[in-house]
């Protein structure tokens, strides 16, 4: 089976809420996202779509864009704790497994690269891919998503 591509990913992301009350809650507790550090994005949903929308060019992150990736290694790459946890309480995790990442990000050493492996260490990608692929969507979302994935 073909992997998911980060454009498949964004047309996952985009009929997801906007944002999720436990994210904003992650971001205030460490002071990461939307509101601080100058934060160009409203919401974690915004950032992700700004993220991926530029992912196959270096875009405002400097990325290398001579190997197409898939979307595992787009989310084994980012250094936001509150982006990624937006992405599994938007998928609708078990409260569970997003208080034990919420719990781990805040018990990391330090902001960044160290939190976000500290939530993935409980929210992996095959864990969230899972969530993408059983979410229901609408008809049109449903073929949007199939239509992305074919870039």
């Amino acid at each position: 089976m073909k992997e998911l591509s980060p454009m498949g990913l964004l047309a996952h992301i985009r009929p997801l809420p906007y944002s999720c009350t436990r994210c904003t809650e992650l971001e205030k507790a460490i002071g990461v996202g939307v509101g601080f550090s100058g934060a160009w994005y409203r919401s974690q949903k915004e950032h992700w779509i700004g993220w991926l929308s530029e992912y196959d060019r270096p875009g405002a992150y400097r990325r290398e864009t001579k190997v197409l990736r898939g979307a595992s290694y787009a989310y084994n790459r980012i250094q936001c704790a509150p982006m990624l946890f937006w992405l599994s309480e938007a998928l609708s995790a078990p409260e569970a497994q997003l208080d034990k990442a919420f719990d781990a990000v805040l018990k990391a050493p330090s902001k960044g690269a160290s939190q976000c492996a500290a939530l993935r260490r409980i929210l992996p990608w095959h864990v969230v891919e899972s969530r993408l692929k059983r979410k229901k969507y609408t008809l049109s979302e449903k073929l949007q998503v199939k239509v992305s994935n074919l870039f």
